[in-house]
């Protein structure tokens, strides 16, 4: 068994090492790019949706409300359309500090969990292939898994889902590959 507290290195240099290559996925390879769309009038869009003063948050066009999904009324409103799911953020200037804050802690955290799954599991001076499948796996978890009913509920296209998958094994392989890397001695 590893304690935490001995692992605090990894935790920590794997969550730079994450953070790193995820502004290299996100900045300097146009693998992104594709995952977004712009609407046909977009400042026609953003007029009448200013009429509404819509608070942030996650709105359904059309709201099933108090109904059934088998409510004549709804299916007519499904069938006609549009059908869709909206984020209304705040209104600001881009900012990305806050956000890249949260990416780094988040990264943290699936360090920390990594390291509550594997201290338990392996010893001191265990092989690096054992550490590295542990927390690898528990990290690709964290990073990827839960991505997929994004596509699954909410339709978001599954082309953007799975490379934000393969995003998730690249922060998994690079967490595996710290942790095993620094993983104490007997």
């Amino acid at each position: 068994m590893v304690p935490i507290a001995a692992l605090w290195l990894p935790i920590l240099l794997a969550a730079v090492f994450v953070f790193l290559a995820s502004f290299a996925l996100h900045t300097l390879i146009p693998w992104h790019r594709g995952d977004l769309e712009g609407v046909p009038d977009e400042e026609g869009l953003r007029r009448a949706l200013r009429t509404f003063s819509l608070p942030p948050g996650d709105f359904v066009i059309p709201f099933i409300g108090s109904s059934s999904h088998s409510d004549p009324a709804f299916v007519e409103k499904m069938t006609e359309g549009p059908v869709a799911f909206v984020t209304v953020r705040p209104n600001a200037p881009p900012a990305m500090g806050k956000p890249l804050a949260l990416w780094f802690l988040y990264s943290v955290l699936v360090g920390l969990l990594s390291a509550f799954v594997a201290g338990p599991l392996l010893r001191p001076g265990e092989a690096g292939h054992e550490v590295f499948h542990a927390v690898a796996l528990t990290s690709f978890g964290a990073y990827a898994m839960a991505l997929v009913q994004q596509s699954i509920w909410w339709a978001k296209k599954w082309s953007a889902t799975i490379k934000s998958m393969i995003d998730g094994l690249v922060y998994a392989l690079i967490t595996g590959l710290t942790f095993a890397w620094l993983w104490p001695e007997m």
